[in-house]
């Protein structure tokens, strides 16, 4: 890529990094939102559930809708409507208005998501996408791990602070964008594929989803939103109940994992996958990840805990640019449905693991860890007899 492309790319990657910082920034002041308003915690679990709900009834349109909007104005308007989303909740003190802003929130995120990745698509060629596929997973993981952290400092303004600043970052970076960013498709193919568009019905495009070269890597993605949840949305739960980790330490561990995988994502994903190939890679990191999240219920002590979840984590964030880069080298002309499918099985595995690891729990504080382990184990055993190395003609 010339230095006009990668600039490009990098602004395309901000616009994505900016949606799920935004998602970060919620979490340290959610508790005292829930005080102020007297929500009990089950609505505070389906107000986070929510975004990745309309994200995930969302992202097969958007997936069609960015082969004949173009990939400029999808980001734009997902920026657009996060944009309103978040100003929204900082505005309202009506319950009802926090879903309305969490929806709409899921459904900006629907369209930077599939806008993102068919752009670099578009600007790469197979030889270096994996490369900025892997910035792609960072740009997400650095936006989560560094969200929380700024949405705390910026409550020292006000418990509220955190979402207008978040409006006024992703309003700027939308316009931004309108002013710089040339689209990555050209308006020719976006008329062609106007007129030979047909309207999204989620269930049709849904179903095309479970075609034998498309299901098996969707089921992984799947697999790892699911498995991931359930390892972070029980962490602190768990080590708080079993160990006795205060709050310090769990923030240190998880913010310790995350930059650990943030770096190895960085620094060591293209390399990983030129020496195994993005099929025997899927594999391997499936594998450590079952056994690694199986390995915490059995660790006693700090420094173990620590180490043990760098690993899981740098699994995890191997393992999503991965699939992600397989599932590119697949889609051929497809690329932005297949963006948009990929989008649609991680908010299914973000909705459902939550949900089911915290019913595990109330059974037994080990049960949603060894639950996610047998999950990941078995999509390791689908994945390597099933999943096949593309062809290219």
């Amino acid at each position: 890529m010339n230095r006009k492309e990668k600039v490009s790319v990098a602004l395309a990657l901000f616009s994505l990094f900016i949606a799920y910082l935004g998602m970060g920034l919620a979490s340290p002041v959610m508790p005292s939102i829930a005080k102020d308003l007297s929500l009990s915690g089950a609505i505070v679990g389906y107000l986070f559930a929510a975004m990745a709900f309309a994200q995930f009834l969302a992202s097969p349109f958007t997936g069609v809708w960015v082969d004949s909007i173009g990939r400029k104005k999808m980001m734009i308007i997902g920026l657009l409507l996060f944009t309103f989303s978040e100003a929204l909740f900082g505005f309202s003190n009506e319950t009802w208005l926090l879903f309305v802003s969490r929806l709409l929130g899921g459904v900006g995120a629907a369209f930077i998501m599939p806008a993102v990745v068919t752009f670099i698509a578009d600007k790469t060629t197979l030889a270096n996408r994996a490369k900025v596929l892997g910035y792609q997973s960072a740009a997400i993981s650095l936006g989560f791990i560094i969200g929380p952290g700024i949405g705390g400092f910026i409550a020292e303004f006000g418990i509220r602070a955190p979402f207008f600043f978040a409006t006024a970052v992703s309003l700027i970076t939308a316009i931004v964008i309108s002013l710089v960013l040339d689209d990555s498709i050209s308006t020719e193919q976006l008329e062609k594929n106007r007129a030979s568009a047909v309207r999204p019905a989620f269930m049709q495009e849904f179903k095309k989803s479970f075609k034998p070269q498309y299901f098996t890597p969707l089921l992984v993605v799947f697999v790892l939103a699911f498995g991931l949840a359930v390892y972070e949305m029980m962490f602190a739960l768990f080590v708080d109940e079993k160990l006795g980790f205060t709050i310090r330490d769990i923030s240190v561990i998880i913010t310790v994992g995350s930059i650990a995988g943030v770096v190895a994502q960085i620094l060591f994903f293209d390399k990983l996958v030129k020496v195994f190939g993005e099929r025997m890679l899927i594999n391997l990191t499936l594998l450590s990840s079952a056994i690694f999240i199986f390995i915490s219920i059995l660790i006693d002590g700090y420094w173990t805990m620590i180490a043990i979840t760098c690993i899981v984590f740098f699994s995890g964030d191997i393992l999503r640019p991965a699939v992600t880069s397989f599932l590119s080298k697949i889609a051929g002309e497809n690329q932005g449905y297949i963006a948009g499918m990929n989008s649609a099985y991680t908010s299914l595995g973000i909705i459902l693991g939550p949900i089911i690891g915290g019913i595990l729990f109330d059974f037994n504080i080990d049960m949603p860890y060894v639950f996610a382990a047998i999950v990941l184990s078995i999509a390791f055993v689908v994945s390597s007899k099933k999943l096949k190395k593309p062809h290219f003609k």
